[in-house]
């Protein structure tokens, strides 16, 4: 356990090296901030225009470092299929490990295959199996997660990392306070996120009573395709398909 503690502290002391911030003045800082905002709006018009195309689709969420011979890489290539054999597109965020087996998966079932690419350390180009009209590369996080939210019709979120939980806890927050329209929530693999789970339900909010019972239910814990496919399916028998907001 102290071995890992000392290699815990070198990497973060590594990456703190790396992204130490530079001295700017705040003239500096004020007109770099008056030009990002028309980059940014650029972005937003761009996703707009190009997400708009695209039809009802799925967002499928989990860890750049999941490799292929891993069960969850196969589970989600297996979802994907399955989605797209449904209708829907398929949604990542460009990269490797569950993004590229759901790519690969929704590629290999016909159907609609999205990559919403940002660069990051992790993550270093896109993987293969994106429909060649349907890559957008953002630079700004929340422009690129605001696609997400707004044209999917579904997040299906298989085991990652920070990133991944990000996303997770924004749709929640998001439907919790009727700030998007509710959508399905899927969490792929219990042994995986039912520890977390327990924590919701037991801590968070019977013990500090910090959310309601009732958001309990925002979400599902499954462990196969199947359940996937049933409860999106399940949910748009009764709703109109539509962007969240």
């Amino acid at each position: 356990m102290a071995k890992l503690k000392k290699i815990g502290k070198k990497q973060f002391e590594n990456k703190l090296s790396k992204t130490t911030p530079k001295e700017k003045n705040w003239n500096e800082i004020k007109a770099i901030d008056s030009w990002q905002i028309f980059r940014i709006m650029s972005e937003f018009v761009q996703g707009y225009d190009n997400m708009a195309r695209v039809g009802p689709c799925v967002s499928v969420f989990g860890s750049a470092r999941t490799k292929p011979h891993n069960k969850y890489y196969k589970l989600a290539t297996e979802i994907a299929f399955q989605l797209t054999k449904n209708g829907y597109g398929v949604i990542t965020g460009g990269g490797p490990g569950i993004m590229e087996a759901a790519n690969k998966g929704a590629q290999a079932g016909g159907g609609r295959s999205v990559g919403l690419a940002i660069t990051l350390p992790t993550e270093q180009s896109e993987n293969p199996f994106i429909d060649t009209d349907k890559l957008l590369k953002f630079d700004y996080f929340f422009v690129r997660k605001v696609m997400f939210m707004k044209y999917a019709q579904g997040f299906v979120v298989l085991p990652g990392g920070f990133g991944t939980l990000d996303e997770l806890f924004e749709a929640i927050t998001l439907i919790q306070t009727n700030k998007v329209e509710h959508f399905p929530i899927i969490m792929v693999g219990k042994k995986y996120w039912e520890p977390l789970v327990e924590w919701i339900k037991e801590t968070m909010i019977a013990k500090e009573k910090n959310a309601d019972e009732a958001d309990m239910y925002i979400f599902n814990v499954v462990d196969n395709s199947e359940e996937v496919v049933e409860i999106i399916n399940n949910f748009y028998s009764k709703y109109l398909l539509s962007p969240n907001f």
